[in-house]
């Protein structure tokens, strides 16, 4: 792969270059952007790497976070507040496989080094337009291959969370794991136990986002034993069928979740997903996952019953039957006429209940019967006709 004489670098990446290389510093763009620039994909989040350290690079910039310092990483804000990460060179000190300590005073060379694969190890100084390839990842993008930087089994023993990063790439570009980087990967898979259920989430849904193929992602994550460790719920077998029936650019990683494992709440309590996103999956498992019909009475009791789930069951149904669910049209209609489903949805409320002089737990009960009165027959859902039906109830 031929390297283009230029790259076109965003101006406040070159304002944040000028600034650092004034004073002395180096300033190189790094990262996955420039693979991504080589692949013909588009990327505009450029990281910069530079021997100035974090306390130099905060006193050479008015505005900065420090969102990563005890790894060397200053945000840098632009003009606009807009934030770029500005990185130290560094090199690993000590690594337990999950976290590093790393040194500074160490150049270039050293720095891409450490990086995880070849692919992402490359530099471009968007000042003198120069690049530094010293592990051929061009070469390893032209030939679309993904292999670790030196000695794989050392990489994956510095942090596990490579493995699942290599199956992500090799998933998302449709790259083969180079032989002696895959074996390692496997050989080393064990010690993913050892990352935390977060870094191991982000990983699942960044995978199951931009990989061209999600069958090809489930079948790395299994063949390299990261779903024993991880996701044993995991069924290989649903793969194929739903690859085919989600397309790339409706990537919701919590359903997907749902479609590929048999208890997709266990899964995320596992990965510590949100609350949001476990009450999600559990509306999923509750179900039911279809009406007991798919006329309007029986679509109207269904929508009722499975409340906020409804969306996400009818996304199951087609995700795995490559089909419009037959009572989704009903369910469109229930919805564009705002047909009552819950007690919320009642012309009256607890308190027109109690002034009929109803108290305790008779005012649900009621509420309870008049929802269910008005699931038959929609039209009844008005103030009159549901204080005449209440007063028959009390």
């Amino acid at each position: 792969m031929t390297f283009p004489a230029t790259i076109e670098v965003p101006e406040p990446i070159l304002d944040i270059a000028r600034t650092l290389e004034k004073a002395g510093f180096e300033a190189w763009c790094v990262g996955g952007t420039l693979r991504d620039i080589l692949l013909g994909h588009s990327n505009t989040d450029y990281d910069i790497a530079t021997n100035a350290t974090p306390d130099q690079v905060q006193r050479l910039f008015p505005r900065t976070v420090g969102i990563g310092i005890k790894y060397g990483t200053v945000g840098v804000l632009d003009r606009s507040r807009q934030l770029h990460e500005v990185t130290t060179f560094r090199r690993d000190v000590t690594t337990d496989g999950r976290h590093a300590v790393v040194a500074y005073g160490v150049e270039l060379a050293e720095d891409l080094a450490r990086r995880d694969f070849t692919i992402n190890a490359l530099a471009y100084h968007p000042l003198r337009r120069e690049w530094r390839d010293p592990f051929d990842g061009a070469a390893d993008l032209q030939r679309g291959v993904v292999r670790a930087v030196g000695d794989p089994g050392e990489r994956f023993r510095e942090d596990y969370l490579r493995i699942l990063r290599a199956l992500r790439f090799a998933a998302r570009f449709d790259f083969q794991i180079e032989p002696g980087t895959w074996q390692a990967a496997r050989t080393a898979a064990s010690g993913l136990a050892q990352l935390s259920a977060e870094r191991v989430r982000d990983e699942w849904y960044k995978g199951l986002r931009t990989a061209r193929s999600i069958e090809r992602l489930v079948s790395l994550w299994v063949d390299v034993g990261a779903a024993k460790v991880w996701l044993p719920e995991l069924e290989r077998e649903q793969a194929p069928s739903i690859a085919k029936t989600v397309p790339a650019g409706d990537r919701d990683p919590v359903l997907l979740t749902a479609l590929l494992s048999t208890a997709p709440s266990t899964v995320l309590r596992r990965l510590k997903a949100s609350n949001a996103e476990i009450d999600r999956v559990l509306g999923m498992e509750r179900g039911p996952e279809k009406p007991d019909g798919n006329d309007e009475r029986s679509v109207r009791r269904w929508l009722a019953a499975v409340g906020t789930s409804a969306d996400d069951l009818m996304s199951l149904w087609r995700s795995r039957r490559g089909a419009i669910p037959p009572w989704s049209s009903a369910a469109q209609e229930i919805r564009r006429r705002h047909d009552p489903l819950t007690r919320g949805d009642l012309a009256l409320n607890g308190t027109d209940i109690q002034a009929l002089g109803v108290t305790g737990p008779r005012v649900g009960q009621i509420l309870t019967e008049l929802l269910e009165r008005v699931l038959e027959r929609p039209e009844l859902n008005t103030r009159e006709a549901l204080l005449e039906i209440a007063r028959e109830l009390w």
